[in-house]
């Protein structure tokens, strides 16, 4: 996508036209709302894929995939943090939707994000499942910054320090948990009064 006004800074920096690349090694990850994995690899490798760019001494990737090094062991040590650590050899398509949903979540981490986007983390989940990625959220670090997209307004509400309301693309409502439930126009709009 294009931008038609504004800009996107981090850290002091101009994101708005600077390649994906260059925004991880800033310390960018993100996940999306539609599962953006390679299904014939096995999770390991794609986790593996995922921090091929970080590493600027690695030209090969494919020599990467059949080593044991140091990426090979970020990876399970990522799958190991989402709870998919004995399932590292099994093949994408072979696993359900939310073992997938874990896996690009494992992806983004094993990137050791400074910032993180969250694009519907919990759609298309099962109860349990949205209630273990729930539980992975929490156990991400305090200094990492978490901007999560999420229409399960208990889990914002539960799980956010600042939330903002968007409805038609235009903010309506912007403050913490207490100030945006107590506002009428979320009540309104989200909350069905």
């Amino acid at each position: 996508l294009t931008v038609d006004a504004g800009s996107v800074r981090l850290f002091g920096q101009e994101l708005t036209e600077m390649p994906t690349q260059r925004r991880v090694h800033l310390g960018l990850a993100r996940t999306y709302q539609i599962l953006t994995l390679f299904p014939r690899e096995r999770l390991v490798h794609n986790v593996v894929l995922s921090l091929l760019g970080l590493d600027r001494r690695r030209w090969n990737p494919w020599s990467i995939l059949t080593a044991n090094g140091d990426l090979y062991a970020s990876a399970q040590t990522a799958l190991e943090r989402v709870g998919l650590g004995e399932a590292a050899e099994r093949i994408v398509a072979e696993t359900s939707y939310g073992e997938r949903r874990r896996l690009e979540l494992a992806m983004a981490l094993a990137q050791k994000p400074k910032v993180l986007l969250l694009d519907e983390p919990l759609a298309g989940l099962s109860q349990p499942e949205r209630q273990r990625i729930r539980a992975l959220l929490d156990t991400i670090p305090r200094d990492v910054t978490i901007v999560m997209i999420e229409h399960d307004m208990d889990t914002a509400l539960a799980f956010a320090e600042r939330i903002t309301v968007l409805h038609y693309g235009e903010v309506i409502v912007e403050g913490t948990r207490a100030e945006v439930v107590a506002d009428p126009r979320t009540r309104e709009v989200y909350l069905g009064d």
